[in-house]
């Protein structure tokens, strides 16, 4: 990807994503500062230490859900170090909705009651699961946030991960994103080279499939991630193009699934355009021209 089509990537994202991306988009491909981002991820927090009010472009309400809480963190991952008062805020709200079982929902009942995708509005189960208990603890883990809910919520990671034997692609991204961060490495590389086929399985090779698929840079979204070992060189190769083909005119990529509204689908292109041009990068697809990420 060249300068040039950076540079109309950017213009789309002036145009159409919402302003924590636009900051985004510069601390990672302009050199900018850090600050912006967290200053505008903090409108999106709650005083119960949540996050809610659209982060999650298809969670439109303004209470705290622990999607939500899976962006904000996949967001401050982007950074380096999570601030404590942070971390102990969403330490809080996790231990505040935690189900017996010591893990949490992918929303909570609430989410019946606002503005929210079908897929959400429409949930009747709100047991913990491991989408996205295995994500919230995995990237805990990785920055150190010690907590009691991640202690008892790593346990249930560890319980129900033993039970696998079939699993889906939103799943499946949890269960690695654990996988690769919990301290426990030789239990944790046990656990993944035995459900290496189950993950593969559900995640689509194919760069010419169309519709709503997973592909294998969904999941292993950088070079050094544990699930790019499920994939052979050609087959990362032939996604990176394939990537680079879904790219639209108007500069941005599109979603893959049906909009329920043109607000959320403007986001998710903001969302997802910043999160594809990083993975371009990660994996050597963009100009060398482009300025490095800050550090300090």
């Amino acid at each position: 990807m060249t300068p040039e089509a950076l540079r109309s990537a950017e213009h789309f994202i002036s145009r159409n994503a919402r302003l924590i991306d636009r900051h985004r988009f510069a601390y990672l491909f302009r050199s900018g500062s850090a600050a912006p981002i967290r200053s505008a991820l903090e409108s999106y927090r709650n005083v119960d230490g949540g996050y809610g009010n659209g982060l999650e472009p298809d969670l439109r309400g303004h209470g705290s859900q622990p999607a939500a809480v899976v962006v904000a963190l996949r967001y401050l991952d982007e950074l380096g170090a999570v601030p404590r008062d942070i971390a102990d805020g969403i330490g809080r709200y996790l231990t505040s909705i935690a189900r017996d079982s010591g893990g949490v929902p992918p929303v909570l009942p609430t989410a019946r009651h606002t503005e929210a995708a079908p897929a959400y509005r429409e949930t009747h189960d709100f047991a913990g699961a491991l989408d996205p208990t295995a994500t919230l603890v995995g990237l805990m883990h990785r920055h150190r946030i010690c907590h009691a809910w991640r202690d008892r919520a790593t346990a249930f990671c560890w319980t129900r991960i033993a039970a696998l034997r079939w699993t889906d692609p939103d799943e499946a991204i949890a269960v690695c994103t654990f996988l690769e961060n919990v301290p426990d490495r030789r239990r944790a590389e046990t656990e993944f080279q035995r459900l290496a086929p189950a993950i593969r399985a559900v995640i689509e090779t194919d760069p010419a499939a169309a519709g709503h698929v997973h592909r294998p840079l969904d999941l292993a979204g950088r070079p050094d991630h544990i699930a790019r070992r499920l994939f052979t060189d050609e087959e990362i190769s032939a996604a990176l193009d394939g990537l680079l083909n879904r790219w639209r005119s108007d500069g941005g990529w599109d979603i893959t699934w049906d909009s329920w509204a043109v607000s959320a689908r403007n986001e998710w292109r903001g969302l997802l355009t910043v999160r594809h041009l990083k993975t371009l990068r990660d994996y050597g697809r963009l100009s060398a021209a482009v300025p490095a990420v800050r550090t300090g």
